[in-house]
């Protein structure tokens, strides 16, 4: 009997590892699958992460992964890119004036200048010390673009992206960007708000008759005496709004400011006159005291106006998301019966959303004042 109960009692031992071992065998056998399942997402998860865009110059760019150190060359992609999301950003192409400082958050002021504005070249060598994953193109796109493009990777190894200046065209850079920061959402809150300002400008501008058009003069340069024509880029703005730029010169290409004389002014005699501000260089307070502009339409009538120009130029220079700015502004300056908004309000809306800036009464009050009818 002894034997007996020695023998069920080993059958029972062995039944039961036998249980125990195909119960282990299941856990490994599911730790397994568990694990190559993760295996499976993560490889998933990274395949999800490469970008592959077209710039706007129809070039076909692949990325790892979003871009958190980018550079634009030029400052019209610098400002579209601090819009965007500033904390990208690994320098400017300029060192900021203390108007720009004044509406740019302090933690941007130190950003390096890495170069690229005006007759500055980029400086290749600080910028690789900052190893950027991106670099940002942001111009007129033609031919020269794409070898522009070619030659800074090739400098640098790094991706280049161009994209186009053309203020109809902001909706497309702005999707573009947010594509390859991963600000894809933000980015299309933006390139809303531009496609929604142009539409609504050139939705109301189309009503405007050859006969209400108002004669409209640029002043450029330290005498007033530099301007664009209708039909070039730096003056969009006014043709947009429907007005009739008075200037009959021939456009600069690239570089603008198309030399006249004061008698050709006088001869154009303008309704009304923008001007670069004094910070800026410009001609605006002389305005009032040179007896030679004293007979023109405008200053006759005190219809001479300081183009705003902080943190960026709300008209031309650079060419950027600034200049939906100007365009509400000037539509409303020339014909604010017809472009009947509160320009108080689109500024202080323009500048949360775009600048990142909080406006204060006085602030505001201080960016209109020679810029606005009072």
């Amino acid at each position: 009997m002894i034997k007996r109960f020695i023998s069920f009692s080993l059958i029972l031992v062995i039944i039961f590892s036998i249980l125990v071992g195909c119960s282990i065998g299941d856990t490994a056998v599911e730790d397994t699958l568990e694990e190559n399942e993760v295996e499976e997402v993560n490889t998933a998860e990274e395949v999800d992460e490469t970008i592959e865009v077209v710039d706007m110059a129809g070039r076909t760019i692949t990325l790892p992964k979003p871009a958190n150190r980018v550079f634009a060359t030029r400052p019209t992609g610098t400002i579209l890119l601090y819009t965007l999301n500033p904390d990208k950003m690994i320098g400017w192409n300029y060192d900021l004036r203390d108007g720009e400082k004044q509406f740019i958050p302090e933690k941007y002021h130190n950003l390096p200048n890495l170069g690229g504005s005006g007759k500055n070249a980029v400086n290749i060598e600080e910028l690789l010390k900052l190893d950027p994953d991106v670099l940002i193109i942001m111009e007129e796109v033609i031919e020269k673009s794409l070898s522009d493009a070619e030659e800074l990777e090739q400098k640098t190894g790094k991706p280049t992206i161009i994209l186009d200046s053309d203020l109809l065209k902001l909706d497309e850079a702005y999707e573009i960007l947010g594509k390859i920061i991963g600000e894809e959402e933000r980015a299309k809150e933006l390139a809303d708000y531009c496609r929604k300002a142009i539409e609504e400008v050139q939705n109301l501008a189309k009503d405007i008759s050859d006969d209400e058009r108002i004669g409209v003069y640029y002043a450029q340069g330290p005498d007033g005496l530099e301007t664009e024509p209708s039909g070039s880029w730096h003056a969009a703005i006014i043709d947009l709004v429907g007005g009739r730029n008075v200037a009959e010169v021939e456009a600069k290409a690239d570089t603008g400011k198309s030399l006249v004389s004061i008698e050709q002014l006088l001869n154009w005699n303008p309704d009304l006159i923008i001007s670069w501000d004094d910070e800026r260089g410009g001609y605006y307070s002389r305005i009032f005291e040179d007896s030679t502009w004293q007979s023109i339409k405008a200053v006759e009538n005190e219809e001479v106006y300081e183009i705003p120009n902080r943190p960026f130029n709300w008209f031309d220079r650079p060419p950027s998301v600034n200049r939906i700015l100007g365009l509400r502004w000037l539509g409303n300056l020339i014909y604010p019966e017809v472009f009947n908004y509160d320009v108080s309000e689109v500024v202080t809306e323009f500048y949360s959303k775009f600048y990142h800036y909080e406006l204060s009464d006085d602030e505001l009050v201080d960016l209109l004042k020679n810029s606005t009818r009072h």
